[in-house]
């Protein structure tokens, strides 16, 4: 392939081609009428306009998409993620177009788009699963049934459901109906489908997820775990590998159970395998995601492989240079999902201009972004401004990191999840690695962020004042009265 179109914005758009610049591929980056000035656009070797601002009349036109990709001679289309990553008839219209998509078959991904169709692809492999009902539940009487039996608490869940939408818990019988209702008429507007299923309500899981590479020469592998427990309305925030919990032998088990999901689909190219864990480290498999994850450069970090680089390669036809037995885990790295949102108000997104825009620098730190200082944050899309990551020899030596790269991350005109971040990190439970997906719940308060706040402030102004007073003589104040300006006012 020698050039290829990533239909996406944004961090993830200018991610990809740095790495495809790297590989001597020539790169197409796609824009709505709102991202003409955005940094991918302008580092791309060619940028072509898909449509107005609304993501639904630019960057999820597909036949738009794939027509521009034709006039420019594109011999691969990346998806990224979001918008149509996980769309497979977007696959398939690519591939029949006559270009390469960059991710796995149509198939893998209509199965693994389905929570219910996923359950029944990987029936046969006896990976462990949540115990609930793998079939549609409409009826609130049946449901009940399955309630009663498998014990409150239950989770009711959109199958084509994802970040949190479409998911109900109930605790008790009197709710399930009018928390069912929900369930289903929230899926239908936002997927199109509203069927759900039930399963029963692990009350205080880990969110574990294992990274898979498969080429096409019957090669899956597992490329280690990545812990996303930190998590606000279900959508994860701060995520590290390895995780803190595995032992060596449920590590492998779990990769190795990771690898059966990807063959159960024939699946090919990055993928990850999602699961939950309780404290006593029982895993229950939860679902497959068909595409590159936010969150991915903290395993490119511990094993030292492009995983974008590696998609395209998969893509080419070309076989694995290393095996199983040759990755290894190398340190510890965690990343932050710099949001425009304001943690003092229930993680609310903000807009405005970012004045002030500049990203931390220095050993083990990297930052994913596509924003710079004077552009304006749209309404239309999603409000991550940019990941921020970073990498040492162990746990503790990359939380320090984290706090000194948020230190030194200046945003001003929105507010941002920095002090979340900082606010986690600094955390015991954190610190410990003794917490789970209700992390927010349990621990923390808008007051908390306040506080820090407001002990900085305080910090800064007695150092301004001892600088002052170990200074008072060399200062030399402005004789106002006699100035130019005054007299002549």
């Amino acid at each position: 392939m020698q050039k290829i179109l990533i239909a996406n914005r944004g961090e993830i758009a200018l991610r990809i081609m740095r790495s495809l610049h790297r590989m001597g591929i020539r790169t197409v980056a796609i824009y709505s009428e709102a991202d003409r000035e955005s940094p991918h656009v302008r580092f791309a070797d060619e940028a072509v306009c898909v449509g107005p601002p609304p993501s639904a009349q630019s960057y999820l036109q597909g036949k738009t998409i794939i027509q521009k990709a034709k006039e420019l001679g594109v011999d691969g289309i990346h998806p990224g993620y979001g918008f149509l990553s996980e769309n497979a008839a977007f696959a398939k219209a690519v591939t029949e177009a006559g270009i390469t998509f960059i991710g796995p078959s149509p198939t893998a991904i209509e199965i693994m788009g389905s929570k219910l169709a996923a359950k029944e692809a990987v029936k046969t492999y006896d990976i462990p699963m949540v115990p609930g009902i793998d079939e549609a539940v409409t009826d609130v009487n049946k449901a009940k049934e399955i309630a009663a039996e498998i014990g409150y608490p239950i989770l009711i869940k959109a199958s084509a459901g994802g970040g949190g939408k479409g998911m109900r818990v109930v605790e008790k019988v009197a709710d399930l109906e009018e928390q069912m209702q929900r369930a289903i008429s929230e899926a239908q507007s936002a997927f199109g489908d509203g069927s759900v299923f039930i399963e029963k309500y692990i009350s205080s899981p880990r969110h574990i997820e294992i990274q898979v590479l498969a080429d096409s020469h019957g090669n899956t592998l597992h490329l280690f775990e990545r812990e996303c427990s930190i998590q606000r309305r279900h959508q994860k925030v701060v995520e590290e590998a390895p995780s803190s919990i595995l032992t060596p032998k449920v590590r492998e088990a779990m990769g190795w159970d990771a690898v059966k999901v990807a063959q159960a689909c024939n699946y090919l190219g990055a993928g990850t395998v999602e699961f939950l864990i309780d404290s006593d480290l029982n895993y229950y498999f939860l679902e497959m995601n068909t595409r590159l994850q936010v969150e991915h450069p903290v395993t490119e970090l511990i094993t030292g492989l492009d995983l974008v680089e590696w998609q395209v390669r998969i893509a080419r036809g070309e076989a694995f240079s290393f095996r199983q037995e040759d990755l290894q885990i190398r340190g510890h790295a965690l990343e932050l999902r710099v949001y425009a949102e304001d943690p003092l108000n229930n993680f609310l997104p903000d807009i405005g201009k970012l004045s002030v825009y500049e990203a931390p620098k220095g050993p083990g730190i990297r930052v994913d972004d596509g924003y710079q200082a004077g552009m304006d944050i749209p309404i239309y899309y999603d409000p991550m401004l940019a990941k921020l990551i970073t990498y040492a020899e162990n746990r503790p030596a990359a939380i320090a990191r984290m706090l000194d790269a948020i230190e030194q991350f200046r945003i001003d005109g929105v507010r941002t999840t920095l002090p979340f971040g900082q606010f986690v990190c600094r955390h015991p439970a954190f610190l410990s690695g003794d917490f789970d997906t209700n992390f927010v719940k349990k621990h923390f308060r808008p007051e908390a962020i306040e506080e820090i706040d407001r002990k900085e402030a305080e910090v800064a102004a007695l150092l301004a004042l001892h600088w002052f007073e170990n200074n008072r003589e060399q200062i030399q104040l402005p004789n106002t009265v006699s100035s130019e300006w005054w007299n002549n006012r």
